[in-house]
């Protein structure tokens, strides 16, 4: 099988990567049913990555309904050691503005229908989770963005990401409460993906692309449908510019991370009591710790 150390979440508005050569569509199954799409294997700046379009290429799965596990256990049956997400949020601060690009480094967990770990079934791990994002692909990252000096987007390195469950965007009150909180953006996706990246020991981080203010802001009811997507399409041309460039600097020198040895002492269930489907079906995870 093709193998990829890098890995690509496009989120709303980013369903391929124009700048991928040599693409091979690759169809995988895992123990967590199938991924969103097929995934696309390419040559980015001289390094193999692989592609997957979160809601699939034709947008048709919402964020509650998306195989998350299925995803990253096919990121990592690739071989993928980092994964960088693009994803559209709303912004919940006045300074972080449309068409600007934020780097966060915390989440919040407002979801409440997702499974969002591997485990269980006879099988328990407890992941360290405090500092969710690795924080060096996070700084390749910020600083591929700056190295770009895109004029219509600002950078914002760190800050709070609040993921919702959706798919109807927040109240007044509900923007409100979060902006109470200190938090930067919201979208629906994120906090998922990288509770499952890290208990897969893969580095994680998130490029949010910022396409309108949420419902709290006084402008918020001028914004039209064709403005967002006109955002849409700005940010996913940029994204592709800043993934192409952390793909280079990431290729040329790939840190360590927190991430790579995250289940080393996360599994507390002694392997002799752990059933033995249970186990074969988180082989893929665990084999190196058994």
């Amino acid at each position: 099988m093709v193998e990829a150390k890098i890995g690509i979440i496009g989120g709303s508005g980013l369903y391929k990567m124009d700048a991928l050569k040599d693409v091979q569509e690759v169809k995988l199954s895992t123990p967590f049913g199938d991924p969103s799409d097929a995934l696309i294997v390419g040559k980015l700046e001289d390094a193999t990555v692989a592609f997957l379009a979160r809601h699939g290429r034709n947008h048709h799965l919402m964020p509650t309904e998306l195989p998350f596990r299925a995803n990253i256990h096919a990121m990592k049956q690739l071989g993928v050691e980092y994964l960088i997400s693009a994803s559209a949020v709303g912004s919940l601060k006045e300074e972080a503005k449309p068409l600007d690009m934020v780097i966060p480094d915390q989440f919040i967990d407002r979801t409440k229908n997702r499974i969002s770990t591997f485990f269980g079934n006879g099988l328990v791990a407890h992941i360290a989770f405090g500092d969710p994002i690795c924080p060096h692909l996070a700084d390749i990252l910020a600083d591929a963005v700056d190295s770009l000096n895109l004029s219509e987007s600002n950078l914002h390195r760190g800050g709070t990401y609040i993921c919702m469950e959706g798919p109807a965007f927040s109240t007044k009150a509900e923007s409100n409460l979060y902006r109470s909180w200190g938090a930067t953006v919201i979208g629906m996706t994120n906090l998922t993906e990288a509770k499952l990246a890290r208990e897969a020991e893969i580095a994680y981080a998130t490029l949010a692309l910022v396409t309108d203010y949420d419902c709290w802001h006084d402008d918020h009811d001028n914004v039209t449908v064709e403005m967002i997507i006109d955002n849409l399409h700005k940010n996913a041309i940029n994204a592709q510019k800043v993934i192409k460039e952390t793909v280079k600097q990431l290729n040329a020198n790939p840190p360590e991370s927190i991430a790579h040895s995250a289940l080393k002492y996360a599994i507390l269930t002694p392997p002799d009591k752990i059933p033995a489907e249970t186990k074969e079906k988180l082989a893929l995870l665990t084999k190196k710790y058994f």
